[in-house]
């Protein structure tokens, strides 16, 4: 009999509403870089996407550019994976609300619909989705995956970009809200535990 009855059922339950076979949301991330001479500037960016929802969350930060930002957006995909340039995949015109006219600052988008056909450009679609909007979702994570897209901050200086960095899977899958939720709740159980065992003893 397990000596803290609560927190084993509690975690167990954990382990069976997050099996490895279903990841949620995984996260590629970079650092952000100087890409062309000249260049100045440095940052961070991380894409959690969705594999239930079908949505991707990019987060950025940047400081010390040489002019000030103009738009952003993720490049997809390379024909060599980590070097090269390619057209936009995602967004046509700039990610959704990131913020022009800054040497340094941080952005968090919307919820980026892959289901959506605003969410890609025609020309993403057209040369590497076969023309189909339901394929443009798997094709870009096969991008991702590959080491074929980077993400870009445009700039006054550098109109065709200043910093960038090819995305690359993060070590470990992002658990879901609910999945964390349920994990601290096992782990307070076994502090519960230990405290009533400690005053039995």
């Amino acid at each position: 009999m397990p000596r803290f009855p609560l927190a084993a059922a509690l975690l167990g339950a954990w382990f069976a509403m997050a099996p490895p076979s279903e990841a949620g949301v995984v996260r590629y991330q970079s650092v952000l870089a100087p890409e062309v001479a000249g260049a100045t500037g440095s940052g961070s960016v991380t894409v959690d996407h969705d594999t239930l929802a079908h949505t991707l969350l990019v987060s950025a930060t940047w400081s010390g550019l040489s002019g000030t930002t103009t738009v952003a957006h993720i490049h997809c995909c390379t024909a060599v994976p980590g070097t090269g340039t390619i057209n936009v995949a995602v967004t046509p015109n700039t990610l959704p609300g990131f913020p022009a006219g800054v040497s340094s600052g941080s952005y968090i988008s919307q919820l980026l619909d892959l289901t959506a056909a605003p969410t890609y450009t025609s020309a993403f679609i057209n040369n590497f989705a076969g023309g189909l909007l339901g394929n443009a979702e798997a094709a870009l994570i096969a991008g991702f995956d590959a080491g074929e897209a980077y993400f870009n901050v445009h700039t006054t200086t550098f109109p065709a970009g200043e910093i960038r960095g090819f995305l690359r899977a993060a070590a470990e899958p992002v658990p879901e809200p609910a999945t964390l939720a349920l994990l601290a709740l096992g782990l307070a159980g076994i502090g519960w535990g230990r405290r009533v065992q400690h005053t039995r003893a």
